[in-house]
């Protein structure tokens, strides 16, 4: 309030208009403007521009980095998927293997058991072939000396072996 009253008692005040320094004023302002339209603002203007470059040329970056890593990501979600699949695919093979290799073995042990067991038989088989020929052999001897013995003078040797070979040859045919 006191400049209001400063200006009515002939001092300057707000209300007080002073042509001269108004005219200086507008002249500064006319020239500042100038200057700074002249060398400021294309500065201010150029690097706010480039402001503006590096702006959109880091969102742009970000957005390729963005895309890259979510197709990286989609690539590996992929391989492991593929990676899944073949652990799965080598695991069924390996387990068809090993059953393929037990059952291989386990009838490799039968035949070699079936084997083993047929040559047993067969072995029994001709032993005791040859112990019936041996027995065969032996009662023979044994029936041609108590023959040789009862009939001693009725028969000769010859005669008398052929005698008991047929005898057992009728024997081993009942």
């Amino acid at each position: 309030m006191s400049l209001i009253f400063a200006a009515s008692n002939g001092g300057g005040g707000i209300f007080n208009f002073n042509s001269g320094f108004a005219i200086w004023v507008t002249i500064t302002l006319v020239l500042f403007l100038y200057v700074m339209s002249k060398y400021a603002v294309p500065l201010i203007m150029n690097s706010l521009s480039e402001r503006e470059v590096r702006i959109k040329k880091s969102l742009e970056s970000a957005e390729e980095a963005l895309a890259k890593a979510e197709k990286i990501s989609q690539e590996n979600r992929q391989a492991m998927k593929e990676a899944e699949v073949e652990a799965q695919r080598i695991r069924k093979e390996a387990i068809e293997d090993a059953e393929l290799l037990r059952s291989e073995r386990i009838e490799k042990a039968r035949k070699e058991a079936d084997k083993i067991i047929d040559d047993a038989k067969n072995t029994i088989e001709q032993e005791k072939k040859q112990a019936l020929s041996e027995l065969r052999n032996e009662v023979a001897d044994l029936a041609v000396r108590s023959a040789s013995m009862i009939i001693d003078a009725e028969l000769d040797k010859k005669k008398n072996k052929k005698l008991v070979e047929k005898f057992i040859g009728d024997l081993s045919k009942n």
